[in-house]
């Protein structure tokens, strides 16, 4: 048995590869498109490391050209979800008994095939699956996912050197159980690398867990898992599960079981499991950690100060990069009358000359959004807009739904500060602005603090340095992530660890040591090198 102590270097972030012309990253992913596109693949489960058909088929297809079948995947339902229960149970001891740095090592193995060989796959299928750019795609499955699967087994290791003080007769030691059960991990359909990072960050600390990857990117999650098996992760540590959700969590969230869920999703989804677990304390074997980010309505504080060409800048790729669909994405801002005009007249500019389109072609700045779902709710927004007194569109407001699920960057004016788009989540590109009087920056800044039951993310554009503290500090709680002359998106792992609080979700801090922390269970011990004989203290003694 080694006994020596085992150290992992402080990983450096993955660096993003361009795709510029010439490139032979551009070439390689061009071709992976076509291979992808062409093909129609089966996804099974994977329970216990089996490959589980279950004839009941969900359609995995391509946003921006809805007509074409990349996949159709098998959908768990309540047999399966059991079966997974019991799978995952029944390779726990054997997870969490296995040397730390050999768990870690799996997932580091995983990370350098993210690297090399397998990243154009990894990429194409993302962009094919969520209608991602090359850079949205290079982003996020390949330099996040790298990342988080590095910086974890990084994080993993600090927190298990982290040990207490010992004295002159006793030795104190700490060691990181894994959680006394199973996780559940359920994952969104906008970001590759939180669907890898949901159940890889729970799994590298001992955990066994299932896996519900979001029914509309059940394809790119699959790649994932492929990939976590070529890695060499042993049957039923992960357990991958797609299906309808109110299925899969009715069965999973009731099993005494239950240790922990890893969820990013809506905030309606999270507090109604949230309250199933309460309403279920008595029956489970320990209390589920629950660890959730549930999406914002991130806003953009201009003060007069403002430098003209990176508010622009940041507005359009704040709000319209990915269709809007990242839980950070520019939602709401907050403009001085003072601006106003020249902002508006650059804004405007810059989104006409903004291209929507298929993602294989590579001059497109946007795709389609995700589903027919996600068209009508956010087509549904502007249309509300379109007929409300109380708002302008000055740019865009125009859905097509003919071949692929498009919908223009929009921006909407409105002269209330508390219209229905300013408050509530689109998950689209639509960015609703309110214009303040300059002499009335107090009230806006109350506006942008008490508005939305979210606090995500945020940002203020300003050169006045005293009034960027004053900002900061009005603004503590408005943001998880606070963004000072930037846009609100784009945090990157252990530089802007990510989660919000308020409505955003637990604030645990995805790509940090603090979201590792809540996948292990401390214990405590304490060998006496000298005990006591006899039970009497000196104080008992008479003179």
């Amino acid at each position: 048995m080694s006994n020596a102590v085992f150290k992992i270097e402080k990983p450096k972030n993955e660096p993003v590869l361009s795709y510029a012309p010439g490139t032979k990253e551009r070439e390689e992913l061009k071709a992976r498109l076509v291979e992808l596109r062409t093909q129609e693949i089966e996804i099974p489960l994977i329970i216990g490391g089996k490959e589980v058909r279950t004839g009941k088929l969900g359609m995995c297809i391509i946003p921006h050209n809805k007509e074409v079948v990349i996949g159709r995947y098998h959908m768990a339902g309540e047999k399966e979800v059991n079966d997974a229960i019991e799978a995952a149970l029944a390779a726990r001891h054997d997870w969490e008994s296995m040397p730390w740095e050999h768990r870690a090592s799996i997932f580091l193995k995983a990370a350098e095939m993210l690297a090399g060989t397998c990243r154009c796959t990894i990429n194409a299928a993302t962009m094919l699956c969520q209608s991602k750019t090359a850079y949205q795609a290079e982003i996020d499955s390949a330099c996040e996912l790298i990342d988080m699967l590095k910086f974890n087994a990084y994080f993993l290791n600090e927190i298990y050197k982290e040990q207490p003080e010992s004295t002159k007769d006793s030795w104190n030691r700490m060691e990181y159980r894994a959680l006394e059960g199973f996780v559940f991990a359920v994952t969104p359909f906008n970001f590759t690398s939180i669907a890898g990072n949901l159940p890889t960050s729970a799994a590298m600390a001992g955990n066994v867990v299932l896996w519900k990857p979001a029914s509309s990117a059940v394809y790119s999650a699959y790649h994932v898992m492929t990939i976590l098996r070529k890695a060499g992760l042993p049957d039923g540590v992960i357990n991958f599960i797609p299906g309808p959700g109110n299925v899969l969590g009715s069965i999973a969230l009731l099993n005494p079981w239950l240790a922990g869920v890893h969820f990013t999703g809506s905030t309606a989804t999270f507090q109604s499991m949230w309250q199933t677990v309460g309403q279920n304390l008595p029956n489970y074997r320990t209390y589920p950690r629950l660890v959730g980010e549930t999406g914002g309505k991130d806003f953009v504080f201009v003060h007069p100060s403002a430098d003209l060409e990176p508010l622009v800048t940041a507005l359009v790729r704040g709000a319209f990069e990915f269709q809007g669909q990242k839980c950070s994405a520019a939602s709401r801002a907050y403009v001085p009358e003072s601006m106003w005009p020249a902002l508006k007249k650059r804004l405007v500019e810059e989104i006409s000359t903004t291209k929507m389109g298929d993602i294989e072609d590579f001059t497109n700045f946007m795709g389609a959004v995700i589903d027919a779902q996600a068209f009508r709710s956010i087509k549904g927004y502007i249309d509300y807009a379109k007929e409300s007194p109380e708002a302008e569109i000055i740019c865009g407001g125009n859905a097509d739904d003919s071949v692929g699920f498009f919908i223009e960057p929009t921006v909407i004016v409105t002269t209330n500060p508390r219209f229905k788009t300013m408050e509530e989540e689109i998950f689209g590109p639509v960015l609703t602005i309110y214009i303040y009087k300059d002499e009335e920056i107090e009230e806006a800044l109350d506006l942008c603090d008490s508005t939305s039951i979210y606090g995500l993310t945020g940002a203020v554009f300003a050169q006045d340095r005293e009034a960027i503290v004053k900002i900061e500090k009005r603004l503590t709680h408005a943001a998880g992530n606070f963004y000072i002359n930037d846009k609100p998106t784009g945090a990157v792992i252990a530089q802007q660890p990510f989660g919000g609080a308020r409505a955003s979700g637990t604030n645990d801090k995805a790509g940090s040591k603090i979201n590792m922390m809540r996948w292990v269970s401390p214990r405590a011990i304490k060998e006496h090198l000298n005990p006591p004989v006899g039970y009497r203290y000196p104080f008992m003694d008479e003179k």
